[in-house]
């Protein structure tokens, strides 16, 4: 299969006990962009989104077990809160407070999300499941853009994804990233955060 470059505009709704909730948005004018076939995004959204062409709608839900699975309490974690302190030993509260999504490293160097819990006089609780985690998801949106991936692309999404930045110039989705063309200097679109295994 070839690799092809994809741009979307869609809702992330959550559903929880019967109830939809709008969790994210990639509206028309910041879509998601992504390459196909190199395991960006969810699975099961690629094969949806790759059944269709440009300017077709979509409506699908993707079952928990095929997202994100089940919660599991044992990824919900209390560790010392001096992980978070400076070398002046002063705590970092700018970064590290209640409902907040950092970024960690485990000892490889990989990448992973955590939502923080509970901070007391000397621990932090960390969630580290998906904030999607035990929640079926429903996708509306619209594909507004689907051809082959020219190598440019490939190897910017490449980059992102080894951990070396977009290479638009900001330092962390979020900062800047996808507020200009996706060719420019291979910006990776700001497709930061949506649907992504």
């Amino acid at each position: 299969m070839e690799n092809k470059y994809i741009t979307v505009a869609y809702k992330l709704y959550a559903v929880t006990d019967g109830e939809k909730e709008l969790r994210e948005e990639a509206p028309a004018s910041h879509p998601f962009q992504f390459i196909s076939g190199i395991g960006y995004t969810l699975e099961r959204f690629e094969k949806e989104i790759l059944a269709l062409k440009k300017g077709d709608n979509f409506n699908f839900t993707i079952p928990c077990a095929e997202a994100y699975g089940e919660r599991d309490e044992d990824n919900v974690r209390q560790v010392p809160k001096s992980m978070f302190c400076g070398p002046d030993g002063k705590f970092d509260s700018d970064n590290i407070f209640e409902g907040n999504i950092i970024m960690l490293n485990d000892a490889e160097g990989h990448q992973f999300y955590a939502n923080v819990g509970e901070i007391t006089e000397d621990k932090v609780v960390l969630d580290l499941n998906h904030p999607h985690a035990g929640k079926d998801l429903i996708f509306e949106g619209t594909v507004m853009e689907m051809r082959d991936a020219t190598n440019k692309e490939m190897e910017s999404i490449l980059k992102l994804m080894s951990g070396e930045g977009c290479g638009c110039g900001c330092d962390s989705c979020g900062g800047g990233c996808g507020e200009h063309e996706a060719e420019e200097d291979g910006c990776c679109g700001g497709g930061c955060g949506h649907c992504h295994s």
